[in-house]
């Protein structure tokens, strides 16, 4: 029977060779760990392998190097043009914010502008090589060198941008005094390891403050369950699984658009995990046990505080994948404890998981291995980086331009203190994950083993809920939609503008919110994405309201009087959403 992965001090596939002493093997990995955390945990070797085959691509293929140099030559006359006319020459992107400002037109910085965007393009089109790349090396070529330019650009820098030369003619330089205070207060966050306190945002008190008790607490999670705010309520409560690379508070932030909120206003009893921020004493704990004693042992909690009633579950991505893997294998025994089943920016299937692919190859995975092997765990900040950088543009370099260049200390947002405060992951945990799930793809293969059987998604009975956000660049919204491939249940599809984490949210009121909804019965056959996308027409609103219509039908009808709150371990958020 497969197993989900080798064991943890034995990276890759392979046995370690009986003629490799373990200590000299503990050696290899002593010096591999090294290595990756001078490297944040980005392996040289990926990077260097897809140049050397970019280049090899290259060198037996002259008709690409004529093509590209005609396209040097083209782009070079383009943004000649351009600067010699501010109505000609290249343009940006439409999503690219950097030359906006009519100050960008005047010389010479419409020269500058056009000399950036030429080389742009002559990379865009020269990291795809002749066509014969792998898939995988041609998009980490584009990512690398969109690295590269993102970071050379003539907006970055004080002498180049006009907008932050006017500013600082303005205020006689202040803007760059200030810049330089809040480059160091950044820094010295850095170093403490800890997000700043925060003047209006505070988990417990304006986040994360939707009142409930923490009814239960074991090593890896604390279950909360949230006060009623109406009469009477839906019989059966719904449990909320949030991913566990980030604080479950992304789904309770401020009152207003809390989702946890919105559903006990909806009648809803809602119980939610609040997963531990792990140490190295949990560095053992693997997949298997995030469901055994973290999913499965949430739900019997809920079961004995609402006794014989199903359960209307929610997974948010990771979350979702967790809640997704313990639903089959609930299912492959017989069991039907859930009412329902909700996947929120989910994915199932991993063969298009988006630029964090671009992270991912047998390499790669092999190097984290050997630092988290040293760690006990993947620090928090590592992790942070790797999402920086999936959107650096405008997460690093607009973010730098805005602060230490303008010297403007943005207005603080919600979301952006929730995503500041990122959690560790064990060791095993991370490793089977990464190996099991995006470089094997073993759910939707038929190879995904639990407790010695392999389990398949199509068992799953319980009605789907399943929501991919538009402009998803880590659960793209076509990867989120296959699950829609691997079941054969009544599932709903929502489709939602926003990214990953703006899209989810979506209180009802707020401006510019729409979605698309289908409905696929059981039975019914396929509809690939691109068409179920051009067979839905988009409705304005929030996709909450029609998620809240669809629980209402799952339901069986009775409101009866809420059910007792359970012995407290402490008030909501509890203790574990504060550990960083």
């Amino acid at each position: 029977m497969n197993k989900l992965l080798p064991l943890p001090d034995r990276p890759g596939n392979m046995p370690l060779a009986d003629d490799i002493a373990p200590a000299y093997h503990a050696i290899n990995r002593v010096v591999r760990s090294r290595i990756a955390q001078s490297t944040s945990g980005t392996s040289p070797y990926s990077i260097g392998s897809a140049w050397i085959d970019w280049m090899r691509d290259a060198a037996t293929a002259p008709g690409l190097g004529a093509e590209l140099a005609e396209r040097f030559w083209r782009d070079q006359w383009l943004a000649w043009l351009g600067a010699l006319d501010a109505e000609g020459g290249l343009v940006p992107d439409r999503s690219d914010h950097r030359f906006d400002a009519p100050e960008w037109d005047r010389l010479p910085f419409r020269f500058w502008k056009q000399s950036f965007l030429a080389a742009e393009d002559f990379w865009a089109r020269a990291a795809q090589g002749t066509g014969r790349l792998n898939r995988h090396t041609a998009d980490r070529i584009a990512f690398l060198t969109r690295q590269v330019l993102d970071a050379m650009s003539p907006s970055n820098a004080i002498a180049t941008n006009p907008v932050a030369l006017k500013r600082t003619i303005e205020t006689l330089g202040l803007n760059l005094v200030h810049g330089a205070q809040l480059m160091a207060e950044d820094v010295a966050e850095v170093i403490s390891g800890q997000p700043s306190a925060s003047g209006t945002f505070r988990v417990g008190e304006t986040i994360a403050c939707t009142p409930g008790e923490v009814v239960y607490r074991n090593e890896l999670f604390e279950l909360i369950q949230y006060r009623p705010t109406t009469e009477k309520v839906h019989a059966e409560p719904v449990l909320i699984v949030p991913a566990w690379i980030m604080k479950y508070y992304i789904l309770d932030l401020s009152p207003e658009n809390s989702m946890v909120r919105f559903l006990l206003d909806q009648g809803h009893t809602v119980f939610c995990i609040s997963w531990v921020n792990p140490t190295a004493e949990l560095r053992e704990k693997g997949l298997d046990a995030y469901r055994r004693h973290g999913v499965l042992e949430a739900l019997e909690q809920v079961n004995r505080i609402c006794p014989d009633q199903k359960v209307h579950a929610c997974g948010y991505c990771l979350g979702g994948t967790i809640l997704a893997i313990t639903a089959a294998a609930m299912a492959g025994k017989g069991d039907d404890r859930f009412a329902s089943i909700t996947l929120i920016a989910a994915q199932t299937d991993f063969t298009e998981a988006g630029e964090l692919m671009l992270f991912v190859d047998e390499t790669q995975v092999g190097f984290l291995e050997d630092l988290m092997w040293s760690q006990g765990y993947l620090d928090s900040a590592q992790m942070a980086e790797t999402f920086q950088f999936l959107k650096a543009r405008d997460l690093i370099w607009s973010r730098h331009v805005h602060r230490y260049l303008m010297g403007e200390d943005e207005r603080e947002f919600d979301i952006a203190v929730w995503a500041k405060d990122a959690t560790r992951m064990p060791y095993r945990m991370h490793s089977e994950y990464l190996r099991g799930l995006f470089l094997e793809n073993r759910l939707t293969a038929g190879r995904f083993d639990v407790e010695g059987r392999v389990i398949a998604l199509k068992d799953i009975t319980a009605p789907f809920f399943v929501l991919g956000t538009e402009r998803d660049h880590i659960a793209p919204w076509r990867s989120v939609y296959k699950a829609a491939l691997f079941t054969n249940n009544d599932l709903t599809f929502a489709l939602t503008g926003g990214g990953h984490n703006g899209g989810v949210l979506s209180e009802p009121g707020h401006k510019g919110r729409r979605y698309r909804l289908g409905h696929r019965t059981p039975g019914k056959r396929y509809m690939d994405p691109d068409t179920w996308f051009r067979n839905h027409e988009p409705v304005e609103g929030s996709w909450w309201e029609a998620w809240a219509d669809w629980l209402n039908r799952q339901s069986n009808g009775k409101k009866v009087a809420p059910p007792e709150m359970a012995a407290s371990l402490g008030a909501a958020p509890g203790h574990y959403v504060l550990v960083h």
